[in-house]
């Protein structure tokens, strides 16, 4: 008896508890549901109530409400509040509940906003009777300052504009760098450090050393500070002899062409008379005396240099190529020839080098040139001074005229084709090239077997 007792209260129990569960299935919200078919119509409603409650404490007073479905009803004003986050933040209206609905600050109060749009800011003008007021602030004048160059820090700067100078050559850019530096009193560095530089350059640098200082006197430098450069340099020579043996000679070209460009005075050499100890520096002075009086006798100082070799004209180069050709026949020396010919600084002209050391050798009548030449251009080939390249160009140019100049050299074409076999030998001409060399036949007009034909000369 107990039992089916306690079986019928665990079973009242489940069906109270399912009846519990049923009942709280079909009620949402304090809304009761009397089927599932209208769940849906109850969440509706539910979402409508949360924001009707989520939205009365910030449209109090506008006169807008919800339905009992959800749906927006018109306020008094007739205008409909803004439900998704975007539009509520775009709308800048007042939130308060007073005012007129116009946005606020006038439209200037949004972020990083400095005001309205079209509004220009005056300048403040100063309260005298400010408790932070300063007589002295109405005097001020703020500009930029460009601290004073150190003395460590002189050389880092200044070197890689100067070498970046040779390789350009506009002296306005130099200017225009100098002139946002502040140099004060190391102004007179400028120039001793361009010419110490351009003492272990070439002669093309020397020559844009000695543009830079003219342009820069009276802009950047002062004559003042371009004659105390020039002591320090005479004051720096035996230090500077260690480096570049022949910078006496050279300072002493750099002091005639300053001279000459009016840069320093004519009366800097008689200041030194009689009060030079140093050898060096007496070699210097000498040298600029010795090219300031040949000046005066129709010397070209402003050419001292000399151009570089892009700039020079092709008959120059041509004619500055057959005197070294000629020189080297008479000493036979082949690092005098190979300096001469760096110092022509053209690499990309070399071909006519290798072509005019060719046709000397086929209008020569001994032996002696064509070893010379065949001797030189192997040198000059181990140097790497002649490339492979420029080397093949100037063999080419001969293969292409020598029929022009057996006309003046009748043995031009066995004399060629000795010279290119010697060359393929020596290793500095490939076998392509070797193959590539003209031959002249034997003249044969009529001969047996022929049929009596003409026979043109084979090349």
């Amino acid at each position: 008896f107990d039992a089916e007792v306690a079986h019928d209260s665990f079973l009242s129990g489940e069906e109270e508890n399912g009846i519990i569960t049923k009942n709280i299935k079909n009620e949402i919200n304090g809304n009761w549901i009397s089927a599932p078919n209208s769940i849906h119509e109850a969440r509706l409603k539910a979402k409508a109530k949360r924001r009707l409650r989520k939205t009365s404490s910030r449209d109090s007073g506008r006169g807008d409400s919800f339905s009992e479905n959800g749906d927006p009803s018109r306020g008094t004003n007739g205008t409909v509040p803004p439900t998704s986050p975007k539009s509520k933040l775009l709308d800048r209206k007042s939130r308060a509940g007073k005012g007129r609905g116009l946005p606020k600050k006038g439209g200037a109060g949004g972020k990083g906003v400095w005001g309205p749009p079209g509004e220009v800011y005056d300048l403040e003008e100063v309260d005298v009777k400010d408790p932070n007021y300063d007589e002295a602030q109405e005097n001020c004048v703020y500009e930029t300052v460009v601290p004073p160059l150190e003395e460590g820090a002189f050389e880092k700067t200044l070197t890689p504009i100067v070498q970046e100078y040779f390789e350009h050559g506009d002296t306005n850019e130099v200017a225009e760098l100098l002139g946002e530096l502040n140099l004060g009193s190391m102004s007179s560095g400028v120039p001793m450090l361009a010419v110490s530089l351009a003492l272990e350059a070439k002669a093309s640098h020397r020559e844009l050393t000695s543009r830079l200082l003219t342009d820069l006197c009276g802009r950047v430098l002062s004559r003042s500070d371009v004659e105390s450069s020039f002591d320090k340099l005479l004051r720096e020579l035996p230090d500077l002899v260690l480096d570049t043996p022949g910078a006496p000679q050279l300072v002493g070209q750099f002091i005639a062409r300053a001279v000459k460009d009016q840069i320093l005075s004519k009366s800097y050499l008689d200041g030194y008379k009689g009060r030079v100890d140093c050898v060096h520096a007496r070699a210097a002075l000498d040298r600029a005396a010795v090219l300031l009086k040949m000046g005066m006798g129709g010397l070209r100082i402003d050419n001292l240099w000399g151009t570089g070799g892009g700039q020079r004209p092709v008959t120059q180069l041509v004619r500055e190529m057959t005197l070294l050709l000629k020189e080297y026949l008479l000493s036979g020396d082949n690092k005098e020839a190979e300096r001469c010919l760096r110092e022509l600084e053209v690499p990309h002209f070399h071909h006519e080098f290798v072509y005019e050391a060719i046709v000397m050798v086929l209008e020569s009548k001994g032996e002696k040139t064509f070893k010379m030449v065949l001797q030189l251009l192997k040198f000059l080939w181990v140097s790497s001074i002649i490339t492979v390249d420029q080397m093949r160009r100037g063999y080419e140019r001969v293969y292409m005229d020598i029929a022009e100049i057996n006309i003046d050299v009748p043995r031009a074409y066995f004399i060629l084709e000795q010279f290119v076999d010697k060359s393929f030998s020596a290793g500095f001409i490939c076998e392509k090239l070797r193959d590539l060399c003209p031959s002249r036949g034997r003249k044969r007009f009529v001969s047996e077997g022929d049929g009596g034909r003409f026979k043109l000369e084979s090349y």
